[in-house]
C-alpha cells in the first residue's frame, strides 16, 4: 500500500487500524502537506444509502473548528476506495501514554480540561462523539490534546436512529479483533451498553472513565471478556481507593458525578 496513489494523495505510511477502517499517512501533492487518510470498508462504500448518510454526517463534522478536535479536510469518493482526509496529528495516543503508568495529577487535569473544552464545543454544535476512549485522544509533543474521530460513530451507523449495542462502530467494524471490542466496551455508558437512546451524557460518562484511567493507570471497568466488562459498567463502581492520595476532592467529586449509572443523576453538561 505504501506508495499507492489515491487521486492527488500518495500513501507514505500505515498508522493503524480501527473500527472505522485502516488509517494511513499520506502526502497531499496539491497542497504539499501531510494528512491522515481513513479508508472506508469496501462493503460500506458500496451501500449507496449508507454512503449518502455518511456524507451528510462528514459534512457536519467538517464544520467543527476547535483547537482540541482533529479536523476533517475532505471526503473523497471519486476514486476507489472511498476515504476521509483528516488532519495528521503528531504525538502518541492517550492509550499509549497510559501504558507507561498513571499520569501525574496536575498533568492529567490539564489534559482533561482540554478534553472537556472539546466536548463542550462539539455538544454545543449538537455533535456527540459516542466512541470516547484513550485511543481516540492524541497528545502532541507540545502537550496539546487532539480528540480524534469526533462524531464518526454516528456517521458509521447503518440507520440514523439505530442505537443497538451490536451497531457500536468499533463492534460492528471490528468483530474479529477482540482487544478492540473490549477497548470500546470499557468506556460505554450504561444506557449505551443496554442499546438505549444516547445523548451527550454518554460522552460525559466516557470522559469520567478516561479521567479515572489517567489518574490510576487502570480502567474504571475491567473484566476478562465482553460480558464481564459490560456487567461492571452496568452494576459496579470503580475502585475509588486506586485514586492517588493527592487527587483533589473536587476531582473525586467530578468523577463520581460523571460515572453515575443513572443518567439523570450524572453531570449533565461538559461545561
Amino acid at each position: 500500500m505504501i506508495g499507492t496513489k489515491l487521486g492527488h494523495f500518495t500513501i507514505t505510511a500505515h498508522l493503524g487500524s480501527g473500527g472505522f477502517g485502516d488509517v494511513y499517512q499520506a502526502t497531499d501533492t496539491k497542497l504539499d502537506r501531510s494528512v491522515a487518510i481513513k479508508l472506508l470498508p469496501e462493503a460500506f462504500s458500496h451501500d449507496a444509502d449508507r454512503l449518502a448518510r455518511f456524507k451528510r454526517e462528514a459534512k457536519l463534522l467538517a464544520s467543527l473548528n476547535h483547537t482540541n478536535i482533529a479536523a476533517i479536510y475532505g471526503f473523497e469518493e471519486s476514486v476507489e476506495p472511498t476515504f476521509l482526509v483528516m488532519e495528521l496529528v503528531p504525538g502518541e495516543t492517550l492509550a499509549e501514554r497510559i501504558k507507561r503508568g498513571a499520569i501525574p495529577v496536575a498533568e492529567a487535569i490539564g489534559f482533561a480540561a482540554q478534553m472537556a473544552e472539546a466536548l463542550e464545543y462539539a455538544h454545543d454544535k449538537n455533535v456527540m462523539h459516542r466512541d470516547w476512549k484513550p485511543a481516540n485522544v492524541k497528545i502532541t509533543p507540545e502537550g496539546k490534546v487532539k480528540v480524534l474521530d469526533f462524531g464518526l460513530a454516528k456517521a458509521f451507523e447503518p440507520e440514523p436512529s439505530n442505537t443497538s449495542l451490536s451497531q457500536s462502530p468499533t463492534l460492528s467494524m471490528g468483530q474479529t479483533q477482540q482487544g478492540m471490542i473490549l477497548g470500546t466496551a470499557a468506556y460505554m455508558s450504561p444506557e449505551q451498553a443496554k442499546g438505549r437512546e444516547v445523548d451527550r451524557r454518554t460522552d460525559i460518562f466516557a470522559f469520567g472513565a478516561v479521567l479515572y484511567e489517567m489518574l490510576t493507570g487502570s480502567a474504571a471497568f475491567e473484566g476478562e471478556d465482553l460480558q464481564d466488562i459490560l456487567g461492571a459498567v452496568l452494576k459496579s463502581d470503580p475502585d475509588w481507593t486506586k485514586l492517588p492520595a493527592n487527587a483533589p476532592l473536587r476531582i473525586r467529586e467530578l468523577l463520581r458525578h460523571c460515572l453515575q449509572k443513572d443518567v439523570k443523576k450524572r453531570r449533565q453538561t461538559a461545561t
